[in-house]
Protein backbone atom coordinates (compact mmCIF):
# COMPACT_ATOMS: atom_id res chain seq x y z
CA UNK A 1 0.00 0.00 0.00
CA UNK A 2 1.33 3.15 -0.75
CA UNK A 3 1.08 6.04 1.87
CA UNK A 4 3.86 8.32 2.49
CA UNK A 5 4.67 9.94 5.99
CA UNK A 6 2.59 13.03 5.23
CA UNK A 7 -0.37 13.26 6.75
CA UNK A 8 -3.60 15.61 5.91
CA UNK A 9 -5.40 17.10 9.37
CA UNK A 10 -9.15 17.86 9.35
CA UNK A 11 -10.09 20.90 10.98
CA UNK A 12 -11.42 18.47 13.90
CA UNK A 13 -7.41 17.71 14.54
CA UNK A 14 -7.86 13.73 13.02
CA UNK A 15 -5.20 12.85 10.73
CA UNK A 16 -5.77 10.85 7.76
CA UNK A 17 -2.96 9.48 5.63
CA UNK A 18 -1.90 11.27 2.79
CA UNK A 19 -1.95 7.85 -0.03
CA UNK A 20 -0.04 9.26 -2.70
CA UNK A 21 -1.63 6.63 -5.35
CA UNK A 22 -4.96 5.90 -4.38
CA UNK A 23 -6.09 3.90 -7.20
CA UNK A 24 -2.91 1.35 -6.15
CA UNK A 25 -4.10 0.66 -2.72
CA UNK A 26 -4.72 -3.58 -1.89
CA UNK A 27 -8.35 -4.40 -1.72
CA UNK A 28 -7.59 -5.51 1.60
CA UNK A 29 -5.38 -2.57 2.78
CA UNK A 30 -8.48 -0.01 1.17
CA UNK A 31 -10.90 -2.33 3.21
CA UNK A 32 -9.03 -0.60 6.77
CA UNK A 33 -8.43 2.44 4.95
CA UNK A 34 -12.37 3.04 3.71
CA UNK A 35 -13.23 2.81 7.29
CA UNK A 36 -10.80 5.55 8.12
CA UNK A 37 -11.90 8.10 5.81
CA UNK A 38 -15.83 7.23 6.12
CA UNK A 39 -15.74 8.19 9.73
CA UNK A 40 -13.79 11.50 9.09
CA UNK A 41 -15.88 12.16 6.18
CA UNK A 42 -18.92 11.97 8.04
CA UNK A 43 -17.65 15.05 10.57
CA UNK A 44 -16.57 17.01 7.37
CA UNK A 45 -17.98 19.73 6.17
CA UNK A 46 -19.59 19.39 2.27
CA UNK A 47 -17.73 21.69 0.03
CA UNK A 48 -14.47 21.87 2.07
CA UNK A 49 -10.70 20.91 0.75
CA UNK A 50 -10.44 18.31 3.36
CA UNK A 51 -14.32 16.72 2.27
CA UNK A 52 -13.15 16.60 -1.29
CA UNK A 53 -10.01 14.96 -0.94
CA UNK A 54 -11.64 12.19 1.88
CA UNK A 55 -14.69 11.47 -1.03
CA UNK A 56 -12.13 11.42 -3.95
CA UNK A 57 -9.74 9.14 -2.00
CA UNK A 58 -12.70 7.12 -1.42
CA UNK A 59 -13.73 6.62 -4.79
CA UNK A 60 -10.21 5.95 -6.01
CA UNK A 61 -9.37 2.96 -3.57
CA UNK A 62 -12.61 1.34 -4.31
CA UNK A 63 -12.33 1.53 -7.92
CA UNK A 64 -11.25 -2.31 -7.93
CA UNK A 65 -15.17 -3.02 -6.70
CA UNK A 66 -16.28 -1.42 -9.96
CA UNK A 67 -13.74 -3.48 -12.18
CA UNK A 68 -14.57 -6.52 -9.90
CA UNK A 69 -18.29 -6.40 -10.71
CA UNK A 70 -17.77 -5.19 -14.43
CA UNK A 71 -16.29 -8.32 -15.21
CA UNK A 72 -19.22 -10.32 -14.63
CA UNK A 73 -20.26 -8.74 -18.48
CA UNK A 74 -17.02 -9.12 -20.13
CA UNK A 75 -18.81 -11.31 -22.60
CA UNK A 76 -20.28 -7.83 -23.81
CA UNK A 77 -16.75 -6.97 -25.56
CA UNK A 78 -13.72 -4.81 -25.13
CA UNK A 79 -15.40 -1.55 -26.41
CA UNK A 80 -18.15 -2.39 -24.35
CA UNK A 81 -16.41 -2.50 -21.47
CA UNK A 82 -15.34 0.87 -20.94
CA UNK A 83 -18.81 2.02 -20.85
CA UNK A 84 -19.33 -0.54 -18.27
CA UNK A 85 -16.75 0.51 -16.22
CA UNK A 86 -17.94 3.87 -16.40
CA UNK A 87 -21.84 3.21 -15.43
CA UNK A 88 -20.38 1.17 -12.31
CA UNK A 89 -18.26 4.30 -11.46
CA UNK A 90 -21.82 5.94 -10.85
CA UNK A 91 -23.19 3.05 -9.00
CA UNK A 92 -19.65 3.59 -6.31
CA UNK A 93 -19.82 7.29 -6.14
CA UNK A 94 -23.92 6.61 -5.20
CA UNK A 95 -22.92 3.97 -2.68
CA UNK A 96 -20.14 6.39 -1.69
CA UNK A 97 -22.66 9.42 -1.17
CA UNK A 98 -25.19 7.13 0.83
CA UNK A 99 -22.99 4.80 3.04
CA UNK A 100 -23.15 5.10 6.94
CA UNK A 101 -20.85 3.65 9.36
CA UNK A 102 -23.97 2.64 11.74
CA UNK A 103 -25.42 0.36 8.78
CA UNK A 104 -22.63 -2.14 10.48
CA UNK A 105 -21.88 -3.73 7.27
CA UNK A 106 -18.83 -3.85 5.33
CA UNK A 107 -18.71 -1.45 2.65
CA UNK A 108 -17.92 -3.56 -0.12
CA UNK A 109 -21.09 -5.32 0.37
CA UNK A 110 -23.25 -2.22 0.22
CA UNK A 111 -20.96 -0.99 -2.97
CA UNK A 112 -21.67 -3.60 -5.31
CA UNK A 113 -25.62 -3.82 -5.26
CA UNK A 114 -25.37 -0.29 -5.90
CA UNK A 115 -22.60 -0.98 -8.78
CA UNK A 116 -24.19 -3.53 -10.39
CA UNK A 117 -27.52 -2.27 -10.37
CA UNK A 118 -26.28 0.71 -12.45
CA UNK A 119 -24.82 -1.45 -14.74
CA UNK A 120 -27.84 -3.35 -15.10
CA UNK A 121 -29.80 -0.04 -15.60
CA UNK A 122 -27.31 1.17 -18.11
CA UNK A 123 -28.38 -2.18 -20.18
CA UNK A 124 -31.97 -2.00 -19.66
CA UNK A 125 -31.70 1.75 -20.99
CA UNK A 126 -29.89 1.25 -23.95
CA UNK A 127 -29.61 -2.53 -25.36
CA UNK A 128 -33.60 -2.28 -26.54
CA UNK A 129 -33.86 -0.99 -29.75
CA UNK A 130 -37.32 0.32 -28.99
CA UNK A 131 -38.15 1.94 -25.17
CA UNK A 132 -40.21 -0.73 -23.74
CA UNK A 133 -41.95 -0.44 -20.02
CA UNK A 134 -39.49 -2.61 -17.78
CA UNK A 135 -42.51 -5.01 -16.81
CA UNK A 136 -42.74 -6.14 -20.16
CA UNK A 137 -39.11 -6.00 -20.43
CA UNK A 138 -38.65 -8.19 -17.12
CA UNK A 139 -41.65 -10.07 -18.76
CA UNK A 140 -39.31 -10.98 -22.39
CA UNK A 141 -36.99 -12.91 -20.21
CA UNK A 142 -39.27 -14.66 -18.35
CA UNK A 143 -41.14 -15.78 -21.50
CA UNK A 144 -38.03 -17.04 -23.10
CA UNK A 145 -37.20 -19.42 -20.47
CA UNK A 146 -41.12 -20.17 -20.31
CA UNK A 147 -41.21 -20.99 -24.37
CA UNK A 148 -37.94 -23.28 -23.66
CA UNK A 149 -39.67 -25.38 -21.23
CA UNK A 150 -42.55 -25.85 -22.42
CA UNK A 151 -41.43 -26.82 -25.84
CA UNK A 152 -38.83 -29.44 -24.40
CA UNK A 153 -41.92 -30.61 -22.00
CA UNK A 154 -44.75 -30.86 -25.03
CA UNK A 155 -42.49 -31.86 -27.75
CA UNK A 156 -44.05 -28.77 -30.07
CA UNK A 157 -44.04 -24.77 -29.67
CA UNK A 158 -46.67 -23.72 -26.55
CA UNK A 159 -49.83 -22.18 -26.81
CA UNK A 160 -50.30 -18.34 -25.58
CA UNK A 161 -53.14 -20.47 -22.98
CA UNK A 162 -50.36 -22.50 -21.73
CA UNK A 163 -47.69 -19.47 -21.54
CA UNK A 164 -50.22 -17.38 -19.91
CA UNK A 165 -50.54 -20.81 -16.78
CA UNK A 166 -46.93 -21.46 -16.40
CA UNK A 167 -45.75 -17.62 -16.13
CA UNK A 168 -49.08 -17.41 -13.82
CA UNK A 169 -49.46 -14.15 -16.05
CA UNK A 170 -53.03 -12.96 -17.68
CA UNK A 171 -52.75 -13.96 -21.36
CA UNK A 172 -53.04 -10.83 -22.74
CA UNK A 173 -49.40 -10.06 -20.53
CA UNK A 174 -48.17 -12.54 -22.50
CA UNK A 175 -49.25 -11.72 -25.81
CA UNK A 176 -47.95 -7.93 -24.72
CA UNK A 177 -44.49 -9.81 -23.80
CA UNK A 178 -44.08 -11.47 -27.23
CA UNK A 179 -44.61 -7.93 -28.85
CA UNK A 180 -42.26 -5.98 -26.92
CA UNK A 181 -39.85 -8.64 -27.42
CA UNK A 182 -39.64 -7.72 -30.70
CA UNK A 183 -38.50 -3.97 -29.46
CA UNK A 184 -35.16 -5.64 -28.33
CA UNK A 185 -33.31 -5.21 -31.63
CA UNK A 186 -34.48 -3.60 -35.20
CA UNK A 187 -33.04 -3.89 -38.65
CA UNK A 188 -32.04 -1.28 -41.04
CA UNK A 189 -34.93 0.17 -43.80
CA UNK A 190 -31.31 -0.45 -45.91
CA UNK A 191 -30.82 -4.05 -45.15
CA UNK A 192 -30.30 -5.92 -47.85
CA UNK A 193 -33.08 -8.85 -48.91
CA UNK A 194 -32.78 -12.00 -51.38
CA UNK A 195 -34.74 -14.00 -53.61
CA UNK A 196 -35.24 -11.08 -55.69
CA UNK A 197 -35.37 -11.76 -59.65
CA UNK A 198 -34.43 -8.22 -60.52
CA UNK A 199 -31.53 -8.37 -57.85
CA UNK A 200 -30.72 -7.66 -54.37
CA UNK A 201 -33.69 -5.87 -52.84
CA UNK A 202 -33.88 -4.08 -49.37
CA UNK A 203 -35.56 -4.40 -46.69
CA UNK A 204 -37.55 -0.80 -47.13
CA UNK A 205 -39.13 -1.92 -50.39
CA UNK A 206 -41.41 -4.65 -49.02
CA UNK A 207 -42.68 -2.62 -45.96
CA UNK A 208 -44.51 0.65 -45.38
CA UNK A 209 -46.60 2.65 -47.81
CA UNK A 210 -47.31 6.52 -48.64
CA UNK A 211 -48.55 8.40 -46.53
CA UNK A 212 -51.20 10.37 -48.68
CA UNK A 213 -52.35 13.10 -45.54
CA UNK A 214 -48.69 14.09 -45.18
CA UNK A 215 -49.35 16.68 -48.04
CA UNK A 216 -52.04 18.32 -45.54
CA UNK A 217 -49.10 18.95 -43.54
CA UNK A 218 -48.17 21.43 -46.12
CA UNK A 219 -51.59 22.87 -46.58
CA UNK A 220 -52.07 23.17 -42.66
CA UNK A 221 -49.22 25.78 -42.51
CA UNK A 222 -50.22 27.71 -45.45
CA UNK A 223 -53.76 28.05 -43.90
CA UNK A 224 -52.73 29.39 -40.42
CA UNK A 225 -51.92 32.72 -41.42
CA UNK A 226 -54.70 33.03 -43.40
CA UNK A 227 -57.33 32.17 -40.69
CA UNK A 228 -55.94 34.21 -38.40
CA UNK A 229 -56.24 37.67 -40.72
CA UNK A 230 -59.76 36.77 -40.85
CA UNK A 231 -62.25 39.04 -38.05
CA UNK A 232 -63.25 37.41 -35.05
CA UNK A 233 -66.80 36.32 -36.44
CA UNK A 234 -65.35 34.78 -39.70
CA UNK A 235 -63.02 33.10 -37.48
CA UNK A 236 -66.20 31.84 -35.42
CA UNK A 237 -68.01 30.41 -38.34
CA UNK A 238 -65.30 28.66 -39.72
CA UNK A 239 -64.68 27.19 -36.19
CA UNK A 240 -68.19 26.03 -35.90
CA UNK A 241 -68.56 24.52 -39.60
CA UNK A 242 -65.39 22.62 -39.71
CA UNK A 243 -64.44 21.83 -35.50
CA UNK A 244 -67.46 21.19 -34.44
CA UNK A 245 -69.00 20.40 -37.18
CA UNK A 246 -72.54 21.92 -36.46
CA UNK A 247 -74.81 22.32 -40.11
CA UNK A 248 -75.56 25.62 -41.12
CA UNK A 249 -78.83 26.06 -39.19
CA UNK A 250 -77.45 25.25 -36.32
CA UNK A 251 -74.79 28.11 -37.15
CA UNK A 252 -77.77 30.70 -37.73
CA UNK A 253 -79.11 29.68 -34.18
CA UNK A 254 -76.07 30.54 -32.29
CA UNK A 255 -75.38 33.92 -34.33
CA UNK A 256 -79.32 34.75 -35.03
CA UNK A 257 -78.94 35.20 -38.73
CA UNK A 258 -80.58 33.28 -41.41
CA UNK A 259 -79.81 30.00 -42.45
CA UNK A 260 -79.03 31.13 -45.92
CA UNK A 261 -76.64 33.90 -44.52
CA UNK A 262 -74.65 31.76 -43.18
CA UNK A 263 -74.27 29.68 -46.50
CA UNK A 264 -73.61 33.03 -48.26
CA UNK A 265 -70.74 34.30 -45.54
CA UNK A 266 -69.17 30.02 -45.83
CA UNK A 267 -69.59 30.26 -49.46
CA UNK A 268 -67.60 33.71 -49.41
CA UNK A 269 -64.96 32.57 -46.75
CA UNK A 270 -63.90 29.76 -48.38
CA UNK A 271 -63.33 31.67 -51.85
CA UNK A 272 -61.14 33.58 -50.19
CA UNK A 273 -59.14 30.95 -48.08
CA UNK A 274 -59.16 29.15 -51.53
CA UNK A 275 -57.77 32.41 -53.53
CA UNK A 276 -54.96 32.67 -50.19
CA UNK A 277 -53.84 29.31 -50.90
CA UNK A 278 -53.58 29.17 -54.40
CA UNK A 279 -51.69 32.31 -54.30
CA UNK A 280 -49.50 30.97 -51.55
CA UNK A 281 -49.07 27.86 -53.65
Amino acid sequence: MAVTTEVKVTPAGTELPEVADPSQVAPSDARALSRLFFERLATLEEGTHEHQYARNTLIEMNMSLVRYAAGRFRSRGPQEMEDIVQVGMIGLIKAIDRFELSREVEFTSFAVPYIVGEIKRFFRDTSWAVHVPRRLQEARVELARATEELGSRLGRKPTTQELAELMNLPEQEVVDAMVASNGYTSASLDAAVGGSEEGESVLADFIGAEDMTMELVEDVHSLAPLLADLDERDRQIIHMRFVEELTQAQIGERLGISQMHVSRLLSRLLARLRQGMLATG
